[in-house]
């Protein structure tokens, strides 16, 4: 009945349902200490990895703030604007001296000044100079190179078949090496000749009764065992082997 669209229950005028506002949500961790373990709030103090990995709400030691200035809105509206009058001047970022001196050269030697735009060389200059002649003279009456060099004889040297002194060096650090190892394992040789020892007589002898008997018992259960043609299980067959693998090593020791 309710869901036709006409319907005589549509003229009740209905009342308005007047949502209540809810209350305002408030953390109760105050908003003023940095995130626990950030990597992010820390740039204008001096501790570097992680900031504040407790959690606690009084920040202990430092005495810079975890929050940069105008690091989350930024600054307020008209705050960036430039003042039109407070421009770079001539002369504010440079600081001239008072005692400054005037610069002297100690040489009064000067290289010759660049020539102007104005300045144009000298043009039509002939040399009625035979360069080729020149030349030749030149050569003719120069007067011959030394080859008088001596050459350098290594035979004569003082050091000549020698053994340099630096090959003596290294050959008397190898053998001192050799050395020390020979005595390392002189020492090795010592110590294990020390754990030797000869078993007294009635130690000896128990012994031996002892590995005979176990060796009896052994070749008892493998004489038991050693006719038959077919093993009955796969345990029954590993532990034939092993009977006859202790078997073959006491051989082997007797």
């Amino acid at each position: 009945m309710y869901n036709i669209e006409e319907s005589i229950f549509n003229l009740i005028p209905k009342e308005e349902e007047i949502e209540q506002k809810r209350r305002r949500y408030k953390s109760c961790y105050p908003s003023n200490i940095p995130p626990s373990y950030s990597t992010l709030c820390h740039k204008t103090t001096t501790r570097p990895g992680i900031t504040n990995p407790n959690g606690s709400f009084v920040i202990e030691g430092g005495t810079h703030s975890h929050k940069a200035n105008y690091a989350t809105f930024g600054k307020r509206g008209g705050q960036a604007k430039h003042n039109p009058n407070e421009y770079t001047k001539k002369g504010t970022r440079f600081t001239i001296s008072v005692n400054s001196k005037k610069c002297h050269y100690k040489s009064q030697e000067r290289k010759p000044p660049i020539p102007e735009n104005s300045d144009k060389p000298i043009m039509g200059l002939v040399s009625d100079k035979n360069y080729i002649i020149s030349n030749a003279v030149e050569n003719i009456l120069a007067a011959p190179k030394n080859t008088d060099s001596k050459k350098v004889d290594y035979l004569t040297k003082n050091n000549y078949g020698k053994v340099p002194k630096y090959i003596e060096k290294i050959k008397k650090d190898v053998e001192d090496e050799y050395q020390i190892v020979k005595e390392l394992h002189a020492q090795e040789e010592d110590e294990k000749l020390k754990e030797k020892y000869l078993l007294p007589d009635d130690e000896r002898r128990d012994l031996i009764a002892a590995l005979k008997k176990k060796w009896e018992i052994v070749h008892h259960k493998y004489q038991e065992k050693s006719y038959l043609t077919k093993m009955p299980t796969l345990g029954f067959k590993r532990r034939s082997f092993n009977l006859e693998k202790s078997n073959m090593k006491r051989k082997c020791i007797y």
